[in-house]
Parts: structure tokens; sequence; C-alpha cells
């Protein structure tokens, strides 16, 4: 049985990430391959070293200092770490921590093949050469199964040709979304195909019965990633408008202080129960879109990005909801998973 290793963001605590390194190694074990998650969580020399070669903005340094502070007066948020992190001891294959480049190379030498992907661990505006496998030895084979970038225009110089050198060699390469083939090709001249995120690859009843199931009578769920008070005055005219109690799935500041009943430290189980018992899901996020499609529960979607910004990954929502009228999630399902098993097989 050839072996596998997968890399993808694991620890950024967020819901979505989780779920869908769940969905691909999953989807990978069962193709007939011996699947683990390269357990990266990089050190402060680490990032040090990767801000400097990137050229990533300080800027995004000092907005994950300043979330991760508010993570920390929270024991919601702790309890919400800690059950990420046992969803992975009981759901998962992970090898031991890789704080740097050194243990990427040791724990994946033994691998048939390198895996990249789902997730924005292509996105120029915070760019790392681990999640490009940069460190697998010449040789390895390597593929990336639609990793987002997440942009709709194109980054600076430097960094198209730090891009450019770090997809070289790769067997396959599919991207998540349509706006993210076109600006692969025009930095790389790589034609990628375009495949849905992982947790598209796991069926509805797949993931039922992951879930945990939080409440019986219908209410109204919040989940924000991003920080706007106008989210918040759509939620009480939605409330007003439906009857509905609100509860709240709490990621910022303003979602811990919004007054309503917190559904704070719940692990990945029952964040999907949360969606999937829902009455509706009022949400800016990505995956909270998809689960909400998946489990067929009206969704209100916020739009977390002014469309002029050029940092806006609005294009991820977009390219979804393009696809959901083109397509079945069945579709969807069998052509990521026929993609897959072409790309491992060879």
């Amino acid at each position: 049985m050839a072996s596998v290793g997968i890399i993808t963001f694991l620890h950024n605590e967020n819901y979505g990430s989780s779920l869908q390194a769940y969905a691909l190694q999953k989807t990978v074990a069962g193709l007939g391959f011996d699947c683990t998650h390269l357990n990266y969580c990089p050190d402060r020399g680490e990032k040090i070293r990767n801000l400097l070669q990137s050229g990533n903005s300080l800027k995004l340094i000092a907005d994950g200092l300043r979330k991760r502070s508010v993570h920390a007066g929270q024991q919601g948020a702790r309890d919400k770490r800690e059950a990420i992190d046992a969803f992975y001891r009981k759901h998962m294959k992970l090898t031991p921590p890789c704080r740097n480049g050194k243990e990427l190379r040791a724990a994946g030498a033994g691998m048939d093949i390198l895996l990249c992907g789902s997730d924005q661990i292509w996105n120029p505006a915070w760019l790392n050469p681990a999640y490009f496998l940069t460190f697998a030895p010449k040789g390895q084979r390597k593929i990336a199964y639609a990793p987002s970038l997440g942009i709709q225009t194109l980054p600076n110089p430097r960094k198209i040709r730090m891009i450019r050198k770090w997809t070289e060699g790769f067997e396959a390469i599919s991207v998540r979304e349509e706006e993210g083939a076109k600006i692969l090709r025009q930095m790389t001249g790589t034609q990628a195909e375009v495949m849905p995120d992982p947790v598209c690859l796991l069926s509805r009843e797949e993931w039922r019965a992951v879930a945990e199931p939080v409440a019986e009578e219908p209410f109204l769920l919040c989940y924000f990633i991003g920080e706007n008070a106008a989210y918040w005055e759509r939620v009480r005219e939605i409330s007003r408008e439906t009857g509905l109690p609100v509860r709240v799935a709490p990621v910022t500041a303003e979602a811990y202080r919004s007054g309503y009943e917190l559904l704070s430290g719940m692990g990945p189980e029952r964040f999907l129960g949360a969606v999937q018992s829902a009455a509706l899901l009022c949400t800016d996020s990505f995956h909270g879109l998809v689960f909400a499609t998946i489990f067929g529960v009206r969704t209100e979607l916020l739009r977390r990005y002014r469309e002029e910004d050029p940092e806006s990954k609005n294009s991820r929502v977009d390219h979804f909801r393009r696809l959901m009228e083109k397509k079945s999630l069945p579709q969807l399902r069998e052509e990521g998973r026929a993609w897959l098993a072409r790309a491992l097989e060879g």
C-alpha cells in the first residue's frame, strides 16, 4: 500500500480548516492509500524565517497577534483548541509535531507521495514555502489537491517569481476556484484543473455520522470569521423577522460580546451538529456556506470583503455558488474523487 503525506492548515483553530483536512485524509485512505497528515506547527524561528523569505506583510502578523490575544482571554476559545486536537486524535493520523522545514523533511522522507491541499495554503498574502512541498527531496512525487489562492488580482512580482519556482516539479495540480486557475496560469503557465473543496468529497450521510446535534428547537446560528458591526444589525433584523432565537459560534471579540447565547468551546463534531440543527445559518464563512449546502440549511451569506479590495477573498463563495447552479454535490464528489485517484495512481 503506497503511503501519502498531506500538508495543510491544521492549527489555525478554524472549523473549516480542520474538517477539510479530515475529509481529504478520509477520501485518500478510502482510495486505498496509507494516509498521514504532516503535523506542521511552525515554531517562532520558522515563522520569522518565513516572514523574511516570503515578504509577507507585518500587518498580517499584527492582526494574528491581536486575534490570538482575544482568544487567550476566552475560556471557550481554549476549549475549542483542545476539542480540535481531540478530534484529530480520534479521527485522523498525524505525524509527531513538525516545527520547521528540517522536521518536515524527516517526517515526509518515507512517504511515497506528498500531497498539499486544500484551504488557502497558496494564498500569496501569507506565502509559506512548506505548503508548496519545498522540503521534499528531488524525485519525490508531489501533488496539489485544490489549494486556494483566495485572490482575484496578481500579487507583486517577487511573490510571482517564488510561486513560479515553488510549483515546479509537481506531477499534478488542481486548484479550488476558477479565479485561482486563471491567476496561476498567468503566473506560472500551469493549466490547473478546478476541483471542489475536500469537504465536498464526503456525502451528507458521512458528515451526519460525525455530527453531534446541539438542539431540537429551531434557532438562528451565527458564524462570522470577520468583524463587522453590520453583521449584527442584520442578525437582529432576521431574528425579528423570523422569531428565531440566536445562537453564536464565536470567533471574534464582537461575537463574544454579542449578548446572544454562545456555543463556545465546540469541537468540529458539535460545529457540524450546530449547522445541521440550525433553521437558518447567518455567516461570512466559505466553509459555513458549504456545510449549510450539504445539510440543506437555509443560509444568509454576508460578504466579508469589499469588492474593490485587492485582498478580497469573495471569489471563493462566488465560485461555489456558480458551481451549485451548474452541478449537484454528488457530481462534485465524483469529479474530485476521480481526479485524486488518477493523480495518486500516477
